[in-house]
């Protein structure tokens, strides 16, 4: 294998640079030209292509965001989009691609793996870890230390003014990053999509922590489980007094990537690199245990990756 590309697409997540750098100073050391796919399969289809060298990506590993940057593209889910992606990669002699993104940047890479028998490999990156094969995705660590600041802070004022604050953060059809956040920053209720709202319960939940001499509140809900004003205004009428709305929405996005992603995204990278050279295609590399693992699109794409609802329990019982 001579020359392999890399994209970012989708929704981006700290530490797709560290990510990127991996896959493009390992591919130099084993001879192999890499190019960088701009704005994601938009990108691919619309020919922007750009050559990266093992200097081009020095310095961006503590940078947020993706220098490849990423869009949404409708047209690479009908054929015709598909065929001219496919058409671009062959005219830059393109024999390998490595994918970083979530679920739906996965599925264009399980396309041209199997529609067209591409050599592809695909690495996890999405704030909501809901993507099976792994146990942690790129950005999530990231993520989870930035709401948990922002909620330790909430708490002083919240301390400060006696009131309940109700914090929306991101997870359209996964409860992951509100479950855990609010499991570290001892938040007294957590709104998920996966478990029904019983917002008698979260009421008597904050007047049971009044009563033992509590003085501030934290809820945390995830956007796809239920609005946060919602959630506020039947609190503020079952409680009797004031609450406070915070929506941390595309912060939780961005920043340097940790430690952990930094380690994360480049021990992704390289292995993704190393399953083209192996001749192992269809397949994303992801984190089991501590060990690299590589599992083929099919397995990862069959279901969500359902949440661990004893998580769920714990973040009740230390309440």
């Amino acid at each position: 294998m001579k020359r392999i590309a890399v994209m970012t697409s989708g929704g981006d997540a700290p530490g797709m640079n560290a990510a990127i750098r991996a896959v493009v100073r390992y591919a130099s050391t084993k001879g192999i030209e890499v190019y960088g796919i701009m704005r994601g399969y938009a990108g691919l289809i619309d020919d922007e292509f750009v050559p990266l060298t093992f200097k081009d990506v020095g310095g961006i590993m503590e940078k947020g965001g993706t220098i490849l940057r990423t869009a949404r593209c409708e047209e690479f889910k009908v054929e015709s989009g598909r065929k001219k992606g496919l058409q671009n990669l062959e005219k830059h002699g393109i024999e390998g691609l490595v994918v970083i993104g979530g679920d739906g940047s996965l599925t264009g890479a399980a396309v041209l793996s199997q529609l067209f028998d591409f050599p592809t490999v695909g690495v996890p990156a999405s704030i909501d870890n809901d993507i099976n094969g792994t146990d942690m995705c790129i950005g999530v660590d990231t993520c989870l230390n930035t709401v948990m600041d922002a909620i330790q802070k909430l708490k002083d004022t919240a301390s400060s003014h006696e009131r309940a604050f109700i914090v929306e953060v991101m997870g359209r059809n996964s409860g992951y990053i509100a479950l855990i956040s609010g499991i570290v920053t001892g938040s007294e209720a957590v709104i998920i999509p996966e478990i029904p709202v019983d917002y008698q319960a979260v009421a008597d939940k904050l007047l049971m922590g009044r009563k033992r001499g509590k003085i501030n509140s934290i809820v945390v809900v995830a956007e796809g489980a239920a609005s946060a004003y919602t959630v506020a205004r039947y609190l503020e009428y079952k409680i009797g007094y004031e609450t406070r709305i915070t929506i941390l929405g595309h912060i939780q996005r961005g920043g340097s990537p940790t430690s952990f992603d930094r380690l994360l995204a480049s021990r992704l990278g390289t292995d993704a690199v190393q399953s083209l050279i192996d001749g192992e295609y269809g397949v994303m590399s992801g984190l089991q245990g501590n060990k690299i693992v590589r599992t083929p699109f099919e397995e990862v794409l069959r279901e969500r990756k359902r949440l661990d609802l004893s998580l769920y329990e714990l973040a009740n019982v230390l309440s």
